[in-house]
């Protein structure tokens, strides 16, 4: 897409978004195109799950396609892997680049995604790349379900504009004061066994795991990683498809626990 299509699909996106609630009407859009994708992604962030033209998702579709390239896509030949274990990886930065069959979500009990405008989160970030199709999947399973998701359970919905094929939707458990009960640490290992066996049942090969619990929800970062590396190690021993499993860590401090118990 050359600069004039790209910002005439802009402010196609942005009409759209805009018309949508009242509150919005006198909004201006930014003159820079890093201020108009922050807008993008804000708008995106607080809109509910309500139904898109087709028109609309194109619009969309051919933004977050040139934002993925702008970015760059990783492929697993691009992560070496540990030396202690092959079917392991560990790589830092932002696992909406990860080409993989699934990567995982720490979501809350609503799966909608994050609904804080440019929130930092995981959750904000993903939604944000996958589209507005993300949320309303999510939306239709929970209208399906008809309660909150359960800590530990997961759910798995297309990857739709990330390069990952599937998001794997969890729900992580909230340790309040940095301390985890033991019935914390085992909802812990069972994100992991959830997601790993969900993916296994859809025959995947290559799952990349978030810090599971470690950022808004408060786990012990330490020990958050040395239940995701047993747990993982453990479910591989019966898994039928998964050959790759990738741990994917954000911050410094992650990296260099995850180095240490992965060498």
């Amino acid at each position: 897409m050359n600069t004039a299509d790209r910002i005439e699909n802009l402010r196609y996106i942005f009409r759209t978004l805009l018309a949508e609630r009242e509150e919005y009407a006198g909004w201006q859009i930014p003159d820079t195109l890093e201020k108009q994708q922050a807008m993008m992604r804000a708008l995106l962030n607080v809109r509910p799950p309500l139904p898109v033209t087709t028109e609309f998702l194109q619009a969309q579709d051919a933004e977050l396609r040139q934002q993925l390239a702008d970015k760059g896509i990783v492929a697993l030949q691009d992560i070496p892997p540990c030396q202690s274990d092959n079917r392991l990886r560990i790589w830092q930065g932002d696992i909406t680049r990860l080409q993989v069959d699934a990567i995982v979500n720490a979501a809350n009990s609503a799966l909608l995604g994050c609904f804080v405008p440019l929130h930092r989160c995981i959750d904000n970030a993903i939604h944000s790349a996958a589209g507005v199709q993300l949320r309303l999947e999510c939306d239709r399973l929970m209208q399906a379900q008809g309660h909150p998701e359960p800590t530990g359970c997961a759910k798995i919905t297309r990857g739709y504009n990330l390069p990952a094929k599937y998001v794997l939707n969890m729900v992580g458990p909230i340790v309040r004061d940095g301390k985890p009960t033991s019935m914390q640490e085992m909802e812990l290992a069972d994100c992991y066994r959830s997601c790993l066996a969900l993916a296994d049942a859809r025959k995947l090969a290559s799952i990349a795991f978030c810090c599971i619990s470690t950022g808004e929800f408060g786990f012990p970062q330490e020990r958050a990683a040395q239940i995701a590396v047993g747990t993982v190690i453990d479910c591989l021993k019966t898994a039928s498809y998964i050959q790759e499993v990738v741990f994917n860590v954000f911050k410094d401090e992650d990296l260099f626990i995850y180095r240490g118990l992965l060498p």
